[in-house]
């Protein structure tokens, strides 16, 4: 292991070409565990050929806490499509499975820097805070709730745009049944935090939680589906009903169904359901991983 740690990575490690067969393991699923850069390009671009390489030098100078993958606009026409990329030079930032920043043309040294220095910092913790955050995530899974809230809360005092801890404590309250509270904390956070992805995940825990508590009754709506398959409402209500009494797995199969059937019903209510459950868990939860690999080849398919 440390032998690993001493071991200068290559480039590539950090720096690849990417296509259609492997922009999901590339992009979507690297992106669980670091930040991903995408550049889409192409070799007849002038301003590409001026980006490229700055960009590049950019996220090898983040040394690994960023990763980059270009796209061949030209080869890969499906992904341009789905992305709805209009002109290149495009780059797009993907964490944790979705895009979370994007610029068009070509950027001077120092705002690039500025751009992949904010992605680098998603990943990156305070080393001081991080053995009591990560203690406090165990006590939380563990159901010590007001020994996870007292930790949470005392890094947030310490540190208050600290994400993790302000996320950690709403996930805290949520999980005691102070949802009121809970609100008021994630909609007071402050704005350097507002759209971070831990305040995200307690946001969408909090959307899930007040669902529950006006989920129906999972019997009832199975006999509805089996009566009527093609009852949309129904069939998004049971996916509501089954996560209300802790049965995700089943509720992304529903969804995922849903989507399947018609992914423009009720204005995407379908994929806009699995994202708010997908953010609710943990990054590295297998649940996510793969309810995003099935979700992301229907949309790529």
């Amino acid at each position: 292991m440390l032998g690993n740690l001493d071991a200068a990575p290559q480039a590539g490690d950090w720096i690849k070409d990417t296509s259609e067969a492997t922009f999901l393991a590339d992009v979507v699923e690297a992106s669980q565990e670091v930040p991903v850069i995408v550049d889409f390009w192409a070799p007849w671009c002038g301003p590409c050929k001026q980006l490229g390489p700055a960009l590049e030098a950019a996220v090898t100078a983040a040394k690994g806490k960023v990763k980059m993958v270009k796209v061949n606009v030209d080869e890969n026409q499906n992904i341009a499509a789905q992305l709805r990329i209009q002109s290149i030079p495009t780059v797009y930032a993907f964490f944790q499975g979705q895009p979370v920043d994007a610029f068009q043309g070509a950027l001077p040294p120092s705002e690039l820097k500025t751009f992949v220095d904010k992605l680098a910092a998603m990943g990156g913790e305070d080393d001081g805070l991080g053995a009591a955050l990560d203690e406090a995530e165990t006590m939380l899974s563990e159901g010590a709730l007001a020994d996870a809230s007292e930790v949470f809360a005392a890094v947030l005092a310490e540190e208050p745009e600290n994400p993790r801890a302000l996320g950690g404590l709403a996930r805290a309250q949520i999980a005691a049944g102070s949802l009121d509270q809970a609100e008021a904390l994630i909609n007071n956070a402050p704005a350097a935090i507002a759209t971070a992805q831990e305040v995200e995940a307690a946001r969408a825990q909090l959307a899930l939680a007040r669902q529950a508590e006006n989920a129906g009754p999972v019997d009832e709506l199975r006999a509805v589906l089996a009566d009527a398959p093609d009852n949309h409402q129904a069939r998004f209500d049971l996916a509501q009903a089954l996560h209300a009494k802790g049965d995700v797995a089943e509720a992304i199969d529903e969804l995922l169904e849903l989507f399947r059937r018609d992914r423009e019903w009720n204005d995407g209510a379908a994929k806009s359901q699995l994202f708010t459950i997908f953010e609710a868990l943990k990054p590295n939860d297998p649940l996510a991983a793969k309810g995003r690999r099935r979700l992301s080849s229907m949309i790529f398919a």
